[in-house]
């Protein structure tokens, strides 16, 4: 079975059906670039090779795009570009990050408001292909400029602006996953086609999908951890932030509320969804409740995965261990803003989630051994599984909640990197991967090779892994021409191996930028 599910080395472009708003946004030159209409769109352009080539083994193409289309603009990401790229030995990886590093500011940034007040910046950062911002996309997309935000004051504004914009989505609708355009950008909403019954109703105008996932929570949570660490400040934790992380504690609440109550009646739930589709994946069960749970596990369910399919068993657990660490986090920074009352609240329910993770989450494997469990109902069952997509289980060391030497982390991570273990570890005669069932038994993502590389100290393996990565050419059955989130995983990857093995990728007289 093969293969890939995402493109790392395409997708680059603008929309020939920008909107006047957009083009006025732009420089003179761009405008007048834009209106000549010779920015194409993207998802046309991101399917073409285009020069120039590399010297390489593959050739690959140039696929940024031409300087005037790009949506957004950093000197010192184009620093970091020049800098690797004369560095690396092999051409082809050097021009890999070449086009995936810059991508989502190249190609994602729809709308970004910039204001001498950091509570009035705004960013809108749209996944690629599809015109809408995922709360968990949007983090993993700037997750790799935040080391540079101290360097460039253009990317720290655009990264405090999603920060707000992300706020806002949380207090509008803190189950949804995926939004439409703020209504100040003048960009139109876009259906996302779907026949949807969800509980807390929502506007359409505002969202694009309300499939409630607890890792687009965390990843909220996440993109102002992630913020405190690189710049050491608390500003972004304003009034209105605040009461966005209030609605996600809220949320939580309401989400640990078990099936049924302690004298076997039926508790109410909050959060329903149903889907009209032949596909199983994409709705939940029981008039949208989904699968029983059982009660006091210190567990959130969550009804979908970070794939956005839906889960058979609601305590999902790489979503929890995320949540875990992330409100940990997010509690230090809340002291380091005196908000020490909120604070305790967040820390102290970060450990109980954390505490029912090791608890339940962790199951003996007949073959493994104690192995982390994908999803479990608190009941005694379990799903022994990874996907691609993050969170995962493969990715528990890069969400901070085990180091790769954990013993329970190790088996697990043999178990899902096999077939014998894992039904989603994919096997073909060139590619071998974990997928998912988004997008059926026939084909791996590479998100789950960059992230088996960044979990690895094995040079063989690294190795291994990057070369299956660059050789994009081993089959056309793409999946996706244009994914701005798996271009991102690709540039933190290499960026993650500068620091950690230069010797792989850098010449031997300059081993790292």
């Amino acid at each position: 079975m093969v293969l890939l599910g995402s493109t790392l080395v395409l997708g680059i472009l603008w929309s020939n059906s920008a909107s006047a708003a957009e083009i006025n946004r732009r420089s003179p030159q761009a405008q007048s670039y834009m209106r000549r209409g010779a920015c194409p769109d993207y998802k046309d352009y991101a399917t073409v090779r285009h020069p120039p080539y590399t010297t390489g083994t593959y050739q690959l193409p140039f696929q940024r795009p031409a300087q005037e289309c790009r949506l957004f603009t950093s000197d010192a990401v184009e620093d970091v570009i020049s800098t690797m790229t004369a560095n690396m030995v092999d051409p082809d990886m050097a021009r890999l990050f070449e086009n995936c590093f810059p991508n989502t500011l190249d190609t994602t940034v729809r709308w970004h408001v910039d204001s001498d007040k950091q509570e009035e910046r705004q960013s809108f950062i749209v996944t690629g292909d599809i015109n809408a911002q995922w709360l968990r996309d949007s983090t993993n997309q700037l997750s790799q400029y935040m080391v540079l935000v101290g360097k460039d004051a253009k990317l720290k504004a655009l990264i405090e602006g999603a920060i707000n914009t992300q706020a806002d989505f949380i207090l509008q609708s803190p189950y949804c996953n995926a939004f439409q355009p703020p209504k100040a950008s003048g960009l139109a909403p876009t259906s996302n086609g779907q026949a949807d019954t969800v509980h807390p109703t929502y506007d359409p105008d505002v969202v694009f999908e309300c499939k409630y996932e607890l890792d687009s929570l965390a990843s909220f949570l996440s993109l102002g951890n992630q913020y405190h660490a690189a710049t050491q400040s608390t500003t972004h934790i304003t009034a209105r932030w605040i009461l966005a992380l209030k609605n996600v504690l809220n949320l939580i609440s309401e989400q640990r509320t078990s099936t049924f109550a302690a004298d076997g009646s039926i508790q109410n739930q909050v959060y329903t969804f149903t889907r009209t589709t032949t596909r199983g994946t994409e709705t939940l069960n029981l008039d949208g409740i989904g699968n029983p749970l059982a009660a006091n596990t210190s567990l959130v369910r969550s009804a979908f995965r970070p794939s956005d399919d839906a889960a058979i068993m609601q305590y999902f657990i790489p979503g929890n261990a995320f949540m875990a660490v992330e409100l940990q986090r997010t509690a230090a920074a809340l002291t380091a803003a005196s908000q020490s009352d909120l604070a305790a609240e967040v820390l102290a329910l970060g450990k109980e989630i954390e505490a029912g993770v090791w608890k339940y989450g962790v199951v003996q494997h007949p073959v493994f051994g104690k192995v982390f469990a994908y999803e479990v109902d608190g009941y005694g069952s379990n799903i022994i599984m990874d996907d691609a997509n993050l969170p995962s289980l493969l990715a528990l060391p890069l969400l901070g909640f085990v180091d790769v030497d954990n013993e329970v982390y190790k088996n697990t991570r043999k178990m899902i990197l096999s077939p014998q273990g894992n039904p989603y570890y994919l096997v073909g005669s060139k590619f071998s991967g974990i997928g998912g069932p988004h997008i059926g038994i026939t084909h791996a993502w590479p998100i789950s090779l960059l992230v088996q590389a960044m979990t690895s100290s094995d040079d063989a393996e690294i190795k291994s892994l990057l070369n299956a990565s660059v050789n994009v050419q081993r089959t056309e059955d793409y999946t996706r021409s244009w994914f701005a989130w798996a271009n991102s995983v690709f540039a933190q990857t290499i960026l993650d191996i500068a620091k950690r093995k230069p010797d792989l990728i850098f010449k031997k007289t300059e081993k790292k930028a």
